[in-house]
C-alpha cells in the first residue's frame, strides 16, 4: 500500500481513543485529527496541571466522554452512540510506583478496563479493528541485556507490569473465543492486536515519577536539582510519534482484514537510543542550557534496571523503522518545553512536529 495514502485512509474514519486525555493519548488524538479522522475520546479528566490535552485545545476539538473505563454500561453506551470503526485503547493506570500504592485500582483499571473495551467491541456491529496498547513491561523480566520478542514469556514483578501482562491474556482470549471463532462467525468479526512499547518521550508530559517531566519541573518551575532514583538504569528513549505511527500502520493492516497482523507487536527504538538515566539527564541539561542533578537512590519500590524489546517484526512486516535519532528525539522533546515556557502557540508547534515527523518517515 502506498505510503503516501496514510492520510487518505484515516480521513473521515470514525475512531475512538480511550485514555485520550493522557500524554500519549493526546498526541495520538492530535495526530488522528491532523490526518482528518473523526475522533471521539473516552477518558478521565486530565490528571495533571498543566495538561497536554488542554494545552492543545483538544477539549474543544473532539467529542469527549469523561468517565471511568471500569464502568461497562457507560463504555457500551459510547460505542452505541459513536459507532467507531477503529479503536485505540490507551486508558490505563500507567505508573509503576503508583501501582504499589493502589494495586487494586491498577488491576481493575488495566484488566477489567481492557475487558470492558473488548466486550463492547464484541457487541458492536461497526467496530472492525482495535489496537490494544499495553507496555514493554509485560515480559517476565530476567534483567538481561537480551531483547524480548513477542513470543517470550509474559509476567511482571510489580502490580502495573502484572496487570498489563494479564491484559494481554484478555486480548488473546477475546481473539480466540470470539473475534476469530469461525464456529460463530463465517469470517472473523473484528481484527484486534496488542501493541507493546515503553518510555516514550516528547513535549507535554507532566506525569509524576517520569524523568523528562521531573527534569522540566525542576528546571522551569521549582528551580532545584533533579533527584535521580536509579541513575544507572537503562531505558529506551523513543519519541512519542514513533510508536504512534506504528499503531496507525498496524490498525490500517487490521482494517483491511489481514489476519497475519492479529496478535502482539513490539515497538522499540534502535539500540543507540538505550542509554542510562544519568546520561539522559546530562544531555537534557545541555539542550535546555541549564539544570543540575543529585543522586538519591530509592530501592523501596522495585523498578527494572534494563528492559529491551526486539521490534524486528514491526520493521519487516509494517515497515516501521526508526525515524528520529536519539539526538533528534531529545532535541524535539526539550524544544517543545522551551517553547511552552516562552508562551508560544503549542498547538501550531505540535502540528509542525507531526508534519515534520510524517514527512521524515515517508508518510507526509
Amino acid at each position: 500500500m502506498d505510503n503516501q495514502k496514510l492520510s487518505s485512509f484515516y480521513k473521515n474514519k470514525k475512531i475512538l481513543v480511550t485514555g485520550h486525555t493522557g500524554f500519549k493519548g493526546s498526541w495520538l488524538t492530535m495526530l488522528l485529527k491532523y490526518l482528518g479522522a473523526e475522533v471521539a475520546g473516552y477518558s478521565l479528566e486530565p490528571a495533571t496541571t498543566p495538561s497536554l490535552f488542554r494545552v492543545l485545545g483538544l477539549n474543544g476539538n473532539v467529542k469527549n466522554y469523561f468517565s471511568d473505563i471500569r464502568d461497562f454500561e457507560t463504555v457500551k453506551s459510547v460505542f452505541e452512540k459513536e459507532k467507531p470503526e477503529i479503536v485505540f485503547h490507551l486508558a490505563a493506570q500507567p505508573l509503576v510506583r503508583d501501582s504499589y500504592d493502589d494495586p487494586l485500582y491498577t488491576f481493575q483499571t488495566n484488566i477489567l478496563g481492557t475487558a470492558n473495551i473488548l466486550e463492547a467491541i464484541r457487541l458492536s456491529e461497526q467496530t472492525k479493528t482495535a489496537v490494544m496498547v499495553t507496555t514493554d513491561k509485560v515480559y517476565e523480566n530476567k534483567e538481561s541485556s537480551a531483547a524480548y520478542k513477542e513470543g517470550d514469556e509474559l509476567g511482571g514483578h510489580d502490580p502495573y507490569s502484572t496487570s498489563k501482562a494479564c491484559a494481554e491474556f484478555v486480548v488473546r482470549c477475546y481473539n480466540r473465543s470470539f473475534f476469530q471463532d469461525r464456529t460463530v462467525y463465517r469470517q472473523p468479526k473484528s481484527f484486534v492486536a496488542s501493541a507493546r512499547s515503553g518510555n516514550v518521550i516528547g513535549g507535554g508530559d507532566w506525569s509524576k515519577d517520569r524523568l523528562v517531566p521531573d527534569i522540566v519541573r525542576a528546571v522551569y518551575e521549582r528551580q532545584e536539582k533533579v533527584l535521580l532514583r536509579n541513575p544507572a538504569s537503562i531505558r529506551p528513549w523513543q519519541f512519542v510519534l514513533e510508536p504512534l505511527l506504528g499503531y496507525l500502520l498496524l490498525a490500517r493492516k487490521l482494517f483491511h482484514k489481514e489476519a497475519s497482523f492479529i496478535g502482539a507487536w513490539n515497538f522499540s527504538p534502535e539500540s543507540g537510543n538505550f542509554i542510562q538515566v544519568e546520561e539522559m539527564t546530562k544531555r537534557a541539561f545541555i539542550l535546555l542550557g541549564k539544570g543540575e542533578y543529585a543522586i538519591k537512590e530509592d530501592k523501596s519500590k522495585y523498578e527494572t534496571s534494563v528492559l529491551k524489546l526486539d521490534s524486528q517484526r514491526a520493521k519487516k512486516e509494517l515497515g516501521c523503522k526508526a525515524v528520529l535519532s536519539l539526538h533528534e528525539t531529545l532535541s524535539w522533546t526539550f524544544q517543545w518545553y522551551k517553547d511552552f515556557y516562552l508562551s508560544k502557540d503549542m498547538g501550531e508547534l505540535t502540528k509542525e512536529q507531526i508534519k515534520a515527523f510524517l514527512t521524515k518517515a515517508g508518510y507526509g
